[in-house]
């Protein structure tokens, strides 16, 4: 069983999206950021912070996880956004979603990451020097966290309104759903991390939403 939260337009769920996923109806989009499938080469680095370094055994275990589900995602919505989506086995895109972090470097050791979308466009990139992005960003509550600037930015390529994040972490995609009016549901099997999620998008709600 998992707990349920819901507020405003979000649906919070604390499990496995494994076993979730397939409870839910089809939704508009997906839009996440699993785990990048990089265990064989990753050592656990996460932003220069000691506190959120992980053992390359976890990364592996996330790795034989996550690569179950992450290619059906274009099953489950017309609309799909995987970042890190280069590290799986997708379709050939043309529509590659790029974020240049050169005022991030502080927090990564790449400069750019890449998100894999079925969309019929072309490819497209923010550049976090030229908004307050890189500011907000320091203020990060999980290890893999994107900044909300770049994901309210993906949705203006994203049109459906019903959006789903099965990796949900700290709650980022639902904060820009909350800001931007798109129903959210989200999945997040880390009580840490949901708890966050919950936190941060009730007060999404709570100041109001960026367009009506």
């Amino acid at each position: 069983m998992s707990d349920i939260v819901r507020m405003g337009d979000a649906t919070l769920y604390l499990g496995d999206c494994l076993e979730i996923l397939p409870t839910l109806d089809k939704v508009d989009a997906v839009v996440t950021d699993p785990p990048y499938g990089i265990g064989d080469i990753w050592k656990g680095g996460a932003g220069g912070k000691s506190s959120w370094k992980i053992p390359a055994t976890e990364t592996h275990s996330w790795d034989m996880e996550t690569n179950k589900i992450v290619e059906s995602f274009p099953l489950l919505a017309d609309e799909v956004l995987i970042w890190g989506g280069n590290y799986y086995d997708l379709p050939p895109t043309r529509c590659w979603l790029l974020w240049d972090k050169k005022q991030n470097d502080q927090w990564t050791t790449a400069q750019a990451e890449m998100a894999w979308t079925n969309l019929d466009r072309t490819v497209r990139t923010f550049r976090m020097a030229q908004c307050e992005a890189a500011t907000e960003y320091k203020g990060k509550t999980h290890p893999t966290e994107k900044p909300l600037r770049l994901m309210e930015w993906c949705f203006k390529w994203i049109s459906g309104h019903t959006v789903c994040d099965p990796f949900m972490g700290s709650g980022t995609t639902g904060v820009a759903c909350a800001n931007l009016g798109r129903k959210f549901i989200g999945i997040e099997r880390e009580r840490k991390y949901f708890d966050i999620a919950c936190e941060r998008i009730e007060a999404a709600y709570a100041q109001g939403r960026l367009f009506a």
